[in-house]
C-alpha cells in the first residue's frame, strides 16, 4: 500500500451514510430556525459547504462537526455519527483522517523518495502501481483505487488558495515505472501542474553530498486554524502526528530539503531534459 490506497479488501463507498448524516444536520438546522447562510456563519464555513454536507456530497470536516454540535446544542451526537463516516473507497483506514485534513488544508508539503506522490500521478502511472501490488488486486479494486486517487487530485485545481510544495527525488523519473511512454506522460503532467500558481515542484538531484530527508518520505499540512500535522507512511501502516515538537522537527527537515533541492525553475529545466532523453 502506498499513498493511502488500500491493497486487498477495499471498502464500499458510504454515500448513503453521508446523505443520512447530512439530512440529520439539515433537520437540526431547520428545527433551530437557521438558514444555511446563518448556520454557516456560526460554524465558520460557507453556505455552499453547509449545502454540500447536508446533501451528502462532502465528508464533514472535524471542525465543522464540532462547531455544528455547539451551535445546535447536540453534545456528542454528531461526533458519534461522524465517526461512522470514516470509510471511503480505495483509502486505507490509517490514511482517512489525513485525507480529511488534506481536503481543507491551506498548506501542504510532500517529500517522496519511493514514487511520484498520488496528487501528481497520471492514470497510467497509478495503474502500473496498482497492477504491481501484492497480494494482487482485482479489476474492481483497481478501478475503486484509481477513482479515489483521481478524486484527491482535484485538490490541486479546486483549492487555488492552498499552497502545495513537492520535493521529488530525481530517481523517481529515471526508474521509468511503466515504461518510457508512461514516464513521458508523467513528466509532461508534472510540468503542467508546476505551472499552477499554487504549486511548487522541486527535484532533489541524484548526486547530493548532504541530504536532510534520509529518514524517509513525509507530508506536512496546515489547517485553516493554523494547526500543523505530519503524516509518515510505511508499507502497511501510517502515522498521523500532531505533537508540536515532533512536527517542528519535521518542518525543519523539510525546510532544509527545500534549500538542498534544485530551485523550481531549475527543476523544470531538469524535467524537460529528462523528457527529451526518453
Amino acid at each position: 500500500m502506498v499513498d493511502g490506497v488500500t491493497g486487498t479488501g477495499g471498502e464500499p463507498e458510504l454515500s448513503d451514510s453521508l446523505r443520512t448524516f447530512g439530512a440529520v444536520v439539515q433537520g437540526l438546522r431547520e428545527r433551530a430556525g437557521l438558514s444555511r447562510e446563518e448556520f454557516g456563519e456560526l460554524v465558520r464555513f460557507s453556505k455552499h459547504t453547509v449545502a454540500s454536507v447536508e446533501l451528502g456530497r462532502r465528508m464533514p470536516d472535524p471542525a465543522f462537526v464540532e462547531r455544528a454540535e455547539e451551535a445546535l446544542g447536540m453534545a456528542g451526537v454528531l461526533q458519534k455519527a461522524a465517526g461512522r463516516l470514516e470509510r471511503q473507497p480505495g483509502l486505507a483506514a490509517w490514511f482517512r483522517r489525513w485525507a480529511h485534513l488534506e481536503a481543507a488544508a491551506i498548506t501542504l508539503y510532500t517529500y517522496e523518495c519511493r514514487l511520484v506522490p498520488g496528487l501528481l500521478q497520471t492514470e497510467a502511472y497509478a495503474r502500473q502501481l496498482f497492477v504491481d501490488e501484492l497480494p494482487p488486486l482485482s479489476d474492481e479494486q483497481i478501478e475503486a483505487q484509481w477513482a479515489a486517487r483521481a478524486e484527491r487530485q482535484r485538490l490541486l485545481r479546486e483549492r487555488p488558495n492552498t499552497a502545495f510544495s513537492f520535493i521529488l527525488e530525481e530517481h523517481l523519473f529515471l526508474r521509468r515505472t511503466g515504461g518510457a511512454e508512461v514516464t513521458r506522460e508523467l513528466i509532461d503532467h508534472a510540468l503542467e501542474i508546476a505551472e499552477l500558481r499554487n504549486v511548487e515542484i522541486q527535484v532533489m538531484p541524484l548526486v547530493r553530498k548532504s541530504h536532510a530527508g534520509l529518514h524517509g518520505p513525509l507530508q506536512l499540512l496546515e489547517t485553516p486554524e493554523n494547526q500543523w500535522f505530519a503524516y509518515l507512511e510505511g508499507q502497511q501502516s501510517g502515522q498521523l502526528i500532531n505533537d508540536r515538537k515532533v512536527v517542528s522537527v519535521l518542518q525543519r527537515r523539510y525546510a532544509r530539503m527545500r534549500a538542498q533541492a534544485l530551485s523550481p525553475e531549475d527543476s523544470v529545466s531538469l524535467l524537460r531534459r529528462m523528457r527529451g532523453d526518453l
